[in-house]
């Protein structure tokens, strides 16, 4: 049975057409960074509820959710609706694998991430702990058009403070923007691309991998992992490839 904590939406901002991050004040609520939340709206006497990973950190005080609206879903054109004042629901048990404690000793930690899927990567990058673990942490962040992506300015801060630490890749698949690449994210991996481009290798023996977002790029980014000798992660099996799929 899930428990909900009555929020109250305190923004509610919109990046481009169908992309939003809402903001959301609650009673405090532990979590670990790269977790995810049921977030609800009453509809009559029913919760319309789904997941969505926060994009805060543990140290702040709202509660953060980045999300696309779909034109005939049943909960997110209702959340896109919300204005500042307005009650929402939100689960008092967050959980979820995309989180550093599953991530064993290794140099390096890689982010795949397309669209929404960026918000966990992004709460995690706001920690210390990445920087204190790893020798490098490289985020792969793939969107459509440059409006889709979302906190290019809170990643170019995080850039800027961890110069020597981060690898921020940027992919925009329908448009060219300078400083980013115009490719889709699989096949910049498959070629070798992405590599070269970090001058890093990605292997079992330095590397551990988190995927989220679409479950195309999630199942491609898997097998061309796997096809390096990475293997999926799980408590019982621990490997180097952790995923968390959206849609």
């Amino acid at each position: 049975m899930i428990t909900w904590l009555q929020g109250k939406v305190v923004k509610n901002k919109r990046w481009s057409a169908e992309l939003f991050t809402i903001y959301i004040k609650t009673e405090p609520l532990e979590f670990k960074a790269g977790q995810f939340i049921l977030i609800g709206v009453k509809d009559g006497s029913d919760i319309l509820y789904r997941p969505y990973s926060l994009v805060n950190t543990p140290d702040e005080n709202l509660l953060e959710v980045h999300f696309n609206t779909v034109k005939d879903g049943t909960l997110s054109p209702l959340l896109t609706d919300l204005s500042p004042g307005d009650s929402i629901q939100v689960s008092n048990r967050p959980t979820g694998l995309l989180t550093l404690e599953e991530v064993p000793h290794v140099n390096n930690l890689w982010f795949f991430a397309t669209g929404t899927g960026v918000g966990p990567f992004i709460s995690i990058l706001k920690t210390a702990e990445p920087w204190q673990r790893f020798k490098k942490v490289v985020l792969c962040y793939a969107v459509k058009t440059l409006e889709d992506m979302a906190y290019i300015k809170e990643l170019d801060k995080i850039q800027s403070k961890y110069k020597e630490q981060f690898c921020f890749i940027p992919f925009i698949t329908r448009e060219v923007v300078a400083g980013t690449v115009n490719s889709r994210l699989t096949t910049y991996l498959e070629s070798g691309d992405l590599e070269k481009k970090t001058q890093l290798v990605l292997s079992a023996k330095t590397s551990h991998t988190m995927l989220c977002g679409n479950a195309d790029m999630i199942n491609d980014v898997t097998q061309l992992l796997e096809q390096k000798g990475l293997r999926r992660h799980s408590r019982s099996k621990p490997g180097q490839i952790t995923i968390e799929k959206y849609y």
